[in-house]
């Protein structure tokens, strides 16, 4: 079975050889430790890759050093500051911080309507991989980038019109995304915003729904039409919208799943949504011991992981996570499953 038929068939539920493999790392594992990257993958084969592509030019080039000390612009305009190295950093001085900016905003069109696929599609045919094509796509935290996080809680929930402006240029650009990557030859498309706080969304479910639910429709309708996959990334808790994913037929969800009831998502949602990875990063990666971490992948596996597809397992390797538990982690997976129903109790 090939990586790209494993997952395929993870993606329908239905039986596969194995569980499928995917492995997301911050940029700084490879600036860092990547002695230590290249053991996993000597290790364990992965059945996930992102593909090359070659955007167009952008009137606004990025410039400086992304993940290094100091500070970087993006296409958007928006300067990030980074006081760690490894990591992307945060925009502390939003573009459109003051409205009167906005008469002069436009997002950059020539990244999506210059580009060339034509290395992306070569790849795709080359390698028996399931080939996940990462879109940026982010209409809730790109608002945020622009305008800066308080104000644009503050006029969401105030109405501002200005805002709804923006995230009407934010979301036709996303289309103009989408419909690039329906047309290439990629299997899988996947956009991350995160809503998730620790125990609840970052706003109440009723205006995600009204506001954002939308949007992502419009992007799901959009792959849907040329059969692709497709995968919704968020952190955080977002176990209220599951079911509105679900509904606009969202394939995978990637989700950090211990911030959640695994047991409560295996009954409620199970066979009905496949949870791309989702190990826990906050305590169990960084600071847990190795038999923690397979602990933590058996409570995983108890709870979603049934032999018919639904799971891929799969976690985003930080900065402090030790190579022990990364290599912990992929190794209690190849182990036999345990379901609830088979441990015998006195």
């Amino acid at each position: 079975m090939t990586s790209r038929e494993r997952v395929t068939k993870a993606m329908n539920f239905e039986g596969t050889d194995r569980v499928p493999r995917s492995l997301w790392k911050l940029y700084g594992i490879l600036m860092m430790r990547k002695d230590d990257f290249d053991e996993v993958n000597r290790l364990y084969d992965f059945d996930t890759t992102r593909p090359p592509f070659k955007p167009g030019d952008a009137e606004k080039q990025q410039t400086g050093v992304y993940c290094e000390v100091g500070k970087w612009t993006d296409p958007w305009g928006c300067t990030w500051t980074v006081g760690e190295r490894g990591v992307c950093g945060e925009v502390k001085a939003p573009p459109l911080a003051d409205w009167s900016a906005l008469a002069h905003f436009k997002p950059p069109y020539e990244l999506i309507d210059g580009a060339d696929l034509s290395e992306t599609n070569r790849f795709c045919g080359e390698t028996t991989k399931f080939i996940d094509a990462g879109a940026g796509v982010n209409p809730f935290e790109r608002l945020q980038f622009l305008r800066g996080p308080e104000a644009t809680y503050v006029d969401l929930a105030y109405g501002t019109k200005e805002i709804f402006k923006v995230l009407e240029m934010i979301h036709d650009y996303n289309c103009r995304a989408m419909r690039m990557w329906a047309d290439s030859d990629v299997d899988m498309v996947s956009w991350a915003d995160d809503w998730g706080a620790q125990d609840a969304l970052l706003i109440s479910p009723a205006m995600w729904r009204d506001i954002f639910k939308p949007l992502y429709k419009d992007y799901a309708d959009i792959l849907h039409a040329k059969g692709k996959y497709m995968m919704f990334h968020s952190d955080g808790f977002i176990e209220p919208i599951i079911p509105d994913l679900i509904e606009m037929g969202v394939h995978a969800v990637n989700a950090q799943l211990f911030c959640m009831d695994i047991e409560k998502l295996g009954r409620e949602y199970g066979g009905k949504i496949l949870f791309y990875g989702g190990m826990d990063r906050q305590y169990l990666l960084p600071f847990g011991t190795t038999g923690e971490v397979r602990e933590g992948v058996r409570r995983w596996r108890r709870a979603l992981d049934h032999g018919k597809g639904g799971v891929v397992a799969g976690l985003c390797w930080g900065l402090r996570d030790p190579i022990e538990n990364v290599i912990a982690f992929y190794d209690e997976w190849e182990k036999p499953r345990v379901h609830s129903e088979d441990l015998v109790t006195s």
